[in-house]
């Protein structure tokens, strides 16, 4: 009777990711919320921290929490297991579990046509939680979504994090190999069969932001305007020749004074 009654018992975090529009979520190890390594910073940042762990863990509350603060301390169980999450993620276990995700589609394709159905991944733009909701990144044009559906609009962005996409992309190096696939494609526009000049109003647009440097003078050129402007030294020296001119007029100046 024990044993039947034990196979039946839904935990805090199971429930969690069943619910309707969770289903971008993986079950977070509880080895890994008992090691308060793991937990480092989050007392700060989420109101009643401990009946909180105390709820996502399942344990007893060391004092009753009093109804009326029942739905506070629920709501702080979800930012919790939310930021634990994103934290998670990186992890071995955390990519693997995500990765299973990506494989069967759960995060959706990417619209754009030329991307031919590459696979999405969850992401946030900001790590801390009630900045933005989650979007999608595709690999292959390098560009952000919103989920299609309503149901994942509330989701938090803070509960993936920034950093997951990139450490996906690092471990699993297969995605490299279909954004290759993928990459350089864009529709151009033709007038009786004759592209159009990007130059035109009605040209292509942010074709180059799909462009990555093929040889060694554009891959110069490109971190040249990444780490600086053009013409920014020759205005810095031109500034400097300035400065020294003026100098020396102060100078003259007072030396005509005394």
């Amino acid at each position: 009777m024990t044993d039947n009654s034990s196979d039946d018992f839904e935990t805090w975090i199971s429930n969690f990711c069943s619910l309707f529009g969770h289903d971008y979520f993986v079950e977070v190890a509880p080895e890994f919320i008992e090691d308060d390594f793991n937990l480092t910073g989050l007392s700060a940042v989420v109101p009643f921290y401990r009946e909180a762990l105390d709820m996502i863990l399942d344990f007893e509350p060391e004092t009753a929490i009093p109804v009326s603060d029942m739905p506070l301390v629920q709501h702080s169980a979800e930012l919790l297991y939310g930021l634990i999450h994103q934290r998670f993620l990186l992890t071995k276990q955390g990519l693997q579990l995500m990765a299973d995700k990506y494989e069967r589609k759960q995060f959706g394709v990417c619209p754009r046509y030329h991307c031919d159905g590459m696979h999405l991944l969850p992401v946030g733009r900001h790590d801390l939680p009630g900045v933005e909701t989650v979007r999608l990144y595709c690999p292959a044009c390098f560009d952000l979504y919103l989920p299609t559906s309503s149901r994942y609009l509330q989701i938090d962005g803070a509960f993936f994090g920034t950093t997951f996409p990139g450490m996906f992309m690092k471990r699993y190096t297969e995605i490299e190999t279909q954004v290759k696939q993928r990459q350089g494609k864009q529709y151009e526009l033709k007038i009786f069969g004759f592209k159009i000049n990007e130059l035109s109003q009605t040209g292509a647009r942010m074709k180059w932001l799909r462009q990555l440097p093929q040889t060694e003078e554009e891959l110069e050129e490109y971190e040249r305007c990444e780490y600086g402007l053009d013409g920014e030294d020759e205005f810095k020296d031109e500034e400097d020749e300035g400065e020294g001119e003026d100098d020396e007029d102060d100078d003259d100046q007072s030396m005509q004074d005394s």
